[in-house]
């Protein structure tokens, strides 16, 4: 498999020890988001995204936005990858100070792969280049995942409690940590209890949220300032200060989070995973926006 941008030597870091929980939003999150861009996608950049996806996808872009995840332990180099902390009780994300793994590698978090995955897209359908260095479809697969990542609000957490894994908590009866009960547990409670254990019910009404009671708002997730291609570094800051007031809120070590918790913070897990899966795909739209032809691998 193709390795990452040049301007990262990760190959090097193979050895890198991966941390536990970094599963971002959980198989049915990413399937959600990936799901929904595909309904914002533009004519040339869905044609682009059918002609990357590996063939077990199907042509399915939300078959794959786990993949990610799947292969973290054979490439431990993207382990890192996954997350950005943040100091503790700063509530602020900085990509300068933020964006490093564990060993104080520069540019290897969440927001600086994001960056990097779509340059490499970006580049080989725009550049002037007989061949691709870059391994596109793993590109898109990442940059995909990632995108989601992001708006994980505790996948910008705090250094200190590793964005909520070390903080043991009870969801209802089960013993579990704050990190997992943001990737998985609020999406699988909600599943069962309101979408008749459905994921399909589920992202059918965050998408008719989004036509609705979001419509206002979508052009404005759209946006990257500056005309930018991606913007992570404005969703990063989103996630940070929601996991502030949302996550770590009221979630103390020992503590047990029933439906209090659950129904206050179900909304946010539900629009973050719209404005997810808008931001990706508007994100796709600018990288295939011209007629350029895809590079010959």
């Amino acid at each position: 498999m193709a390795g990452p941008g040049l301007w990262w030597t990760w190959r090097v870091l193979g050895s890198l020890l991966l941390v536990p929980g970094i599963l971002g939003w959980g198989k049915e999150g990413h399937f959600a988001i990936c799901k929904i861009a595909e309904g914002f996608l533009s004519k040339d950049a869905l044609a682009a995204v059918k002609e990357l996806l590996p063939a077990s996808a199907a042509g399915d872009l939300a078959e794959v936005c786990s993949w990610p995840d799947e292969i973290r332990y054979h490439l431990r180099w993207s382990s890192a990858l996954h997350y950005v902390d943040t100091p503790d009780f700063l509530c602020n994300y900085k990509y300068c100070r933020d964006c490093h793994d564990p060993a104080g590698h520069k540019d290897r978090c969440v927001t600086g792969a994001i960056y990097n995955y779509t340059m490499q897209l970006f580049s080989a359908y725009h550049d002037s280049i007989s061949e691709s260095k870059y391994n596109l479809t793993e590109a898109l697969m990442f940059l995909a995942h990632f995108i989601g990542d992001v708006h994980q609000p505790l996948h910008v957490g705090f250094t200190g409690d590793a964005g909520g894994n070390t903080i043991i908590v009870r969801w209802y009866r089960r013993k579990t940590n704050l990190h997992h009960v943001w990737d998985n547990m609020i999406i699988e409670s909600a599943v069962k209890t309101f979408y008749s254990k459905d994921l399909a019910i589920m992202i059918k009404a965050i998408e008719s949220n989004i036509t609705d009671g979001w419509s206002n708002d979508i052009s404005e997730w759209q946006i990257c300032a500056n005309n930018q291609t991606v913007c992570p570094n404005e969703y990063a800051s989103e996630s940070i200060s929601l996991a502030c007031k949302y996550a770590y809120r009221n979630a103390t070590p020992g503590s047990t989070l029933t439906d209090d918790y659950f129904l206050s913070r179900l909304p946010v897990v539900e629009k973050r995973i719209a404005q997810s899966g808008v931001r990706l795909a508007a994100t796709l739209n600018r990288v295939f926006s011209s007629e350029a032809k895809i590079a010959e691998a």
